[in-house]
């Protein structure tokens, strides 16, 4: 097991998978994982926060272990809304980080089998997004069909 990490990032629980949105401040993490959690919801799947601003993550035993710090527990900033509560679990194994896509340029379509590293022995695979997609819950499940088994 790795020591925890203590990264800027937003963690989410669909089905039994977890999502990391990280990206730069003012990206919109936490309003794509609420996104995704509303849509979750709608489509009847199992669906939590794990953490929001501060995610603790560590490396055990071939999995990333998502935590959260105890004082922001089912709390969740909406940029512009404020703060709402979730529901919510203490911790969760992560399987995708979910990170900013580019619209434009060579980057535009993303590498396949993308890995990012997180922490220091902390990687996962990744799925690009762009923010202000109408469904981003659906796009994500588009290239990894396994969230919310």
């Amino acid at each position: 097991m790795t020591a925890a990490a203590n990264i800027h990032a937003t963690a989410i629980v669909v089905g039994r998978t977890g999502l990391l949105f990280s990206g730069p401040s003012g990206w919109g993490k936490s309003m794509l994982a609420f996104t995704c959690m509303t849509e979750a919801r709608r489509l009847g799947l199992f669906t939590a926060l794990v953490a929001d601003d501060q995610v603790l993550l560590s490396g055990e035993t071939g999995a990333v272990i998502a935590t959260c710090p105890p004082s922001i527990a089912g709390l969740i900033e909406l940029r512009g809304t404020g703060i709402v509560r979730q529901d919510h679990v203490p911790e969760a194994a992560m399987h995708y980080a979910v990170l900013p896509g580019s619209a434009s340029g060579e980057n535009r379509v993303p590498p396949e089998g993308e890995i990012v590293s997180l922490a220091a022995d902390v990687s996962l695979p990744a799925l690009r997004l762009l923010t202000g997609v109408s469904s981003p819950l659906a796009i994500l499940m588009a290239k990894a069909p396994d969230i919310g088994d």
